[in-house]
C-alpha cells in the first residue's frame, strides 16, 4: 500500500453522544471535488475539518485520532477499497465503516459484510448524513 491516497479527517461534535464527546470521522476518497464537497457540507453542519493526503496516514489517524467512523470510497487511485476496508477491520474490528461510492453494483457483494453501511454518492447528502448519525448512535461509547 505504498501509493498516495488523499484522506480527510473530520472532527465533529456528535450530537447523538449523550456524553458530549467529539466524534471523529475519517473520510477516504481520491477525488478532490468529492472531498471538497464533503468538507464544505460538513463544515456547514458545524464540523471541524482538517486534511491529510497519504495512505500511510491512515494507520496514524486510526492510532492517534481514534476515529469513531470511517467513510470509504471503493474506487481509489492505485489501491483497492476492499483491501483498505479489510486492513482497517483487521486492525480495528469494532470501528464502523460506511462505504460511500458512486457505484451501486456492490450492494450484494459479500465483502461488504465488514461494512456498517453502503451509501451511493450524490449531490444530496441527506442519506449519508442520516447513515452517519445512525451508525454513531449505535457505536458504544468507550470508557476512558
Amino acid at each position: 500500500m505504498g501509493s498516495i491516497l488523499p484522506v480527510v479527517l473530520i472532527s465533529a461534535y456528535n450530537e447523538h453522544n449523550s456524553k458530549g464527546t467529539m466524534a471523529n470521522i475519517l473520510i477516504i476518497d481520491d477525488q478532490l471535488w468529492v472531498r471538497e464537497f464533503l468538507v464544505e457540507e460538513l463544515t456547514c453542519e458545524g464540523y471541524q475539518v482538517g486534511a491529510i493526503s497519504d495512505v500511510k496516514s491512515i494507520q496514524e489517524n486510526l492510532t492517534v485520532s481514534l476515529p469513531d467512523l470511517v467513510l470509504l470510497d471503493l474506487y481509489l487511485d492505485g489501491i483497492d477499497g476492499f483491501r483498505v476496508l479489510s486492513d482497517i477491520k483487521r486492525r480495528e474490528p469494532s470501528l464502523p465503516i460506511i462505504i460511500f461510492t458512486a457505484y451501486d453494483t456492490y450492494v450484494d457483494d459479500p465483502r461488504l459484510s465488514q461494512a456498517d453501511g453502503y451509501v451511493i454518492k450524490s449531490f444530496r447528502l441527506d442519506e449519508l448524513k442520516q447513515k452517519v448519525a445512525d451508525v454513531l448512535k449505535r457505536k458504544p461509547v468507550p470508557l476512558h
